[in-house]
């Protein structure tokens, strides 16, 4: 099935490669390093600007710059070198990365970018031994765990400071920035300094460790074609052709309601305006909003926040969360969604 995607000249790209079946891509220090240097030749190669990486054990993840446009031919020659090579130093046969690699557009303006650096940085500390797995960072959302010590957070500190497989060292100062990696445009985005942003990205980062990592987390980052604001995305809108009969992320974004939409669909429901129940102590009102922009929005817990009157993604999160479990047992709630997604549906 050929992947949907959106190529637009000097765009950015938020790069992810899994292994097949979540094989390891990575079986010692030297398949890393050999994965590096094929990194390192893509600027030359392709003229592509490398942003950010991070290698773990079973994919790889990058924030790319695409100024001639040529990002399938420069994927294409990175995995297949590297699959290729692979195969051969471990004797084995047959594809090494699960195909096709997935690419999500990343809106430049604003700090879109940025946030995903960080992202990506983060990565090597996502692990149940440092308490940072999906688990644990779930039930913390929760409520469930206590905060983690200080000498949790130091050995989260010194495993990203010392992981020599992503770009973040160089970022902050740990190592030396090879001339292949690109750390002005995200440093400029820090600190206004393009030449040696090296304090201020290692306190905006590090900062986020010791605040017990509150950082964009997996379910904040838009899992469709496109990493921005909605204005930006509905941009991109007249850009998406394909079959959507063989496209999934095409039937998504004809799914993908503006949140006028939903409030209105809400208001309908309910036959009161939002303005009246949204901040109404006990109404389900606003997190069914909530609910229904999650589902059929494509909008960020953050951007959700946002349209709401300024509320902080935890605040969107932890209302969700209390709405999902009032649903499962609330029939009255049920049926005063299923008239919304109706009318949602219908328009």
């Amino acid at each position: 099935m050929r992947p949907l995607r959106i190529r637009l000249p000097n765009a950015w790209h938020h790069v992810i490669n899994r292994g097949l079946n979540r094989m390891t891509l990575f079986l010692d220090n030297r398949d890393r390093e050999h994965r590096l240097e094929l990194l390192s030749k893509l600027p030359e190669r392709f003229g592509v600007i490398i942003h950010a990486y991070a290698l773990m054990d079973t994919h790889d993840h990058f924030l790319l710059q695409v100024p001639r446009n040529n990002l399938d031919a420069a994927m294409q020659w990175f995995n297949m070198s590297y699959g290729v090579w692979f195969n051969k130093r471990h004797q084995r046969l047959g594809k090494v990365f699960s195909s096709p690699y997935k690419a999500i557009l990343v809106e430049e303006d604003g700090s879109w970018a940025l946030d995903l650096s960080r992202y990506i940085h983060l990565n090597p500390i996502r692990t149940a031994t440092l308490g940072l797995d999906k688990t644990t960072r779930a039930q913390e959302k929760r409520g469930g765990t206590l905060p983690p010590s200080s000498e949790l957070i130091t050995r989260r500190l010194k495993t990203l400071r010392g992981y020599r497989w992503s770009s973040y060292p160089a970022f902050a100062g740990y190592r030396s920035v090879p001339e292949w990696l690109c750390t002005a445009e995200l440093w400029r985005r820090v600190s206004g300094n393009r030449n040696d942003g090296t304090n201020a990205y290692r306190k905006w980062i590090e900062e986020y460790v010791r605040q017990h990592v509150k950082e964009i987390d997996e379910e904040e980052l838009p899992h469709t074609l496109v990493n921005g604001s909605p204005g930006f995305r509905e941009s991109m809108r007249p850009l998406l052709h394909g079959d959507r009969r063989e496209q999934p992320e095409l039937r998504q974004w004809d799914q993908a309601f503006p949140f006028a939409n939903i409030i209105s669909a809400v208001e309908s429901a309910k036959g009161e305006p939002w303005d009246a129940f949204r901040e109404r102590h006990g109404d389900v009102g606003r997190d069914l909003v909530f609910h229904l922009a999650r589902r059929h929005s494509g909008l960020t817990l953050r951007q959700i926040g946002e349209q709401s009157g300024g509320l902080h993604y935890v605040a969107v999160s932890n209302a969700l969360r209390r709405f999902n479990q009032r649903l499962e047992s609330d029939r009255s709630l049920q049926r005063l969604k299923k008239i919304a997604e109706t009318k949602l549906l219908n328009v």
